[in-house]
């Protein structure tokens, strides 16, 4: 793990002088990403804007490479920290070559004329987040995913150690998201940034973040790496959440079951009847699933989904219990659908059901 590059201690943050979230105690590494989590309105972005000087902070101290910021200049911040918040910005009458380049202001002199060495570096900045050929283009009509890059060059042509984001993929489609986060990944691992930012989308946060902070109430509630905080208990209490469940493995969140008793079985394994599960759920269909190995991957949705699953311990050939209970399930049900195709010896049982089925008239071909 690198050096510390931003560092909180004992810090409370607020409005007017009252506190809204006390005892923030965070440690941002080189090379590291931290991510802000928790529900809206939970003082994400209160907490970014104290850190970055936007607020006034309400106690404490916040410290960039060892030093308290209060204690430093506005050029000697922006030499070491850059920030890019959600806000739209409408510059008049700039291409993006320009709104990239006001990046290199710290550096410039009081009429902040770019030398030969500072055009480079926009230049250079434009291209690492592939937006060179948006150089000459007007600011104002390009697309909101073209914007967040243009602005990302603008923050990396400070040259910063720390960069500060707040909710980047907002207004972005999911192609603009991807590439955003795919390009801070790499700014992390070649230019060694310290990255501090907050995010809404948990399935994004949990795969890019190397740190995470979850905010609620008037604390930081938990904070750790993310495989010790996307739990599917935990993130449905965080959010506080009654229906629906969050999977944690695949990082995704499933609406609430269907209740009643089954109409359709649906024989699934291998990923197979996770598109089927969710088409019933979403016809609003009751229905059992089985017999799955409780590591095969359909096996999580179908708890989430299905109003009864029947189940067989881990890498084990499904026995007869299983097989018997299905079967007894099976008989009840209106339908059968069955999306699984490869059968072998450790679901050997499920092809009889499958045959079974189809002898009883009930198969959906």
């Amino acid at each position: 793990m690198g050096n510390v590059r931003l560092q909180t201690e004992n810090l409370s943050v607020g409005y007017s002088g009252k506190a809204l979230i006390r005892e923030i105690a965070l440690s941002l590494h080189a090379g590291e990403i931290m991510t802000l989590i928790g529900p809206n309105g939970a003082g994400k972005s209160t907490i970014l804007k104290s850190i970055i000087r936007q607020l006034e902070l309400v106690r404490g101290t916040v410290c960039l490479d060892g030093r308290d910021m209060a204690a430093l200049s506005e050029r000697d911040v922006s030499r070491r920290m850059s920030v890019l918040m959600t806000a739209h910005i409408h510059p008049e009458l700039m291409t993006c070559f320009d709104v990239a380049a006001t990046g290199r202001y710290p550096y410039t002199g009081r009429l902040g004329i770019l030398t030969r060495e500072d055009r480079e570096k926009v230049s250079q900045c434009l291209e690492l987040v592939h937006a060179a050929d948006l150089a000459d283009r007007d600011f104002s009509r390009i697309s909101d995913g073209q914007r967040q890059r243009v602005l990302l060059a603008r923050a990396l042509c400070q040259e910063p150690e720390v960069l500060v984001l707040d909710e980047p993929t907002s207004f972005l489609d999911i192609r603009h998201k991807l590439e955003l986060l795919a390009i801070l990944k790499d700014m992390v691992r070649s230019r060694n940034l310290a990255v501090l930012m907050s995010l809404h989308e948990l399935d994004l946060a949990q795969k890019i973040s190397d740190y995470v902070v979850c905010v609620r109430g008037d604390a930081i509630e938990r904070q750790g790496p993310p495989e010790e905080i996307f739990s599917a208990d935990y993130m449905m209490t965080l959010y506080g959440a009654a229906r629906g469940s969050y999977n944690a493995l695949f990082g995704s969140l499933e609406l609430e079951a269907v209740r009643g008793e089954p109409e359709v079985f649906v024989i699934g394994g291998g990923g197979s009847g996770v598109p089927v599960y969710r088409r019933l759920q979403r016809q609003g269909v009751p229905f059992a699933a089985g017999v799955l190995q409780e590591n095969d991957v359909d096996f999580p949705v179908a708890q989430a989904l299905a109003a009864h699953v029947i189940s067989e311990k881990p890498f084990r050939p499904i026995g007869e219990d299983a097989f018997r209970a299905a079967a007894e399930r099976m008989k009840r049900c209106q339908r059968v659908i069955c999306p699984l195709s490869d059968f072998g010896p450790m679901n050997e049982k499920n092809r009889l059901l499958r045959q079974m089925a189809e002898e009883a008239g009930k198969l959906d071909v």
